[in-house]
């Protein structure tokens, strides 16, 4: 969102602030490639999980992954599903369940913390348990399938807000054996499904068609705003990440979510095969205490300025209706 992005200060014109340090920095596109992305998934095993509880909820976690998995595996997307250890347990037995699916074929499971805090509140040791805390129950069931635990995202895509902290966190990332996760596409799914969720809540059935519309309608407009971002940041469009969240609205719309990158001549690619790319070389060394994609990182760390208000926000009508308190 671009509220996000104004505030880390990374704004006005897209034009080298230092043209000796741009030039400097080696090109990230050595050939001519197809357009690829990675589809990636938050909060596993569901959101909502731990925030609220009951049969229902657990009912709802597995509708809600089977028809995500069934929508991946329809159009043979691979796909990674990053874990919080405090959701897995929040839904008790079933919580393990619903992440067997995501640890054969063509997905793979992700380290997403414990407890899911922001990292700049933590010290190191507060974030080495957070680390090793989030692998009780999926590095056990990864390492028994004969795979690798390999991807950590950040909460909050919150990477350090001090080079300091930064290179801790980097650190003890490594010493576990972990590649940073990027992310380059985002869709404020979350903005969206909290309105889902209010409009399911009411068994207003047209607005949550128009919600889910909305959702579409926006997504296509962030993935080509980003993807125009990077060709513009690096001189070429690496593999796309998209980050999504393990929700309602993106089980009810997968199909369609794929369908906007598969009318614009993008092939899925797992994570590994994304992060490949020159352009994931290094984690971004550009500390904030926001959480914008690696565009926005991209460029800062290039002294690019880049003028952030170009970045539309979702609907405010949706955003009013996503509020619970806010009158109807």
């Amino acid at each position: 969102m671009r509220t996000r992005l104004v505030m880390a200060g990374l704004v006005l014109l897209l034009t080298p602030a230092d043209p000796a340090r741009s030039q400097a920095i080696e090109p990230v596109c050595p050939s001519p490639h197809d357009r690829t992305v990675a589809i990636t998934f938050d909060d596993l095993p569901y959101t909502r999980a731990g925030d609220a509880g009951g049969q229902e909820l657990a009912a709802v976690a597995r509708a809600t992954n089977e028809a995500i998995l069934a929508g991946l595996a329809v159009r043979n997307v691979p796909a990674i599903g990053f874990v919080v250890e405090r959701r897995v347990q929040a839904l008790g037995e079933i919580g393990q369940a619903l992440l067997e699916p995501w640890n054969t074929g063509q997905f793979e499971l992700g380290n997403h913390s414990a407890n899911h805090p922001d990292s700049n509140t933590l010290d190191v040791d507060a974030f080495r348990r957070e680390v090793i805390d989030g692998e009780a129950t999926i590095r056990p069931m990864v390492e028994k399938a004969g795979r690798t635990l390999r991807f950590f995202r950040f909460p909050y895509n919150h990477l350090g807000d001090t080079d300091q902290r930064r290179e801790a966190f980097e650190r003890v990332l490594g010493e576990r054996g972990y590649h940073l996760a990027g992310s380059t596409i985002d869709t404020s799914d979350y903005v969206f499904d909290a309105a889902y969720e209010r409009a399911l809540a009411r068994s207003d059935t047209a607005m949550v068609r128009r919600i889910e519309d909305a959702y579409i309608d926006y997504s296509r407009v962030e993935i080509a705003y980003y993807a125009d971002l990077n060709r513009k940041v690096l001189g070429c469009e690496p593999p796309g990440i998209l980050l999504l969240h393990a929700n309602r609205i993106n089980a009810a719309t997968i199909d369609r979510i794929l369908g906007l990158f598969r009318s614009t001549g993008y092939r899925f690619v797992s994570l590994e095969e994304a992060q490949a790319h020159p352009a994931y070389r290094q984690p971004p060394r550009f500390a904030t205490k926001f959480g914008p994609m690696w565009g926005y990182r991209w460029a800062r760390e290039r002294d690019l300025k880049v003028n952030g208000s170009k970045e539309e926000e979702p609907p405010a009508w949706v955003t009013r209706y996503s509020d619970p308190d806010a009158p109807l």
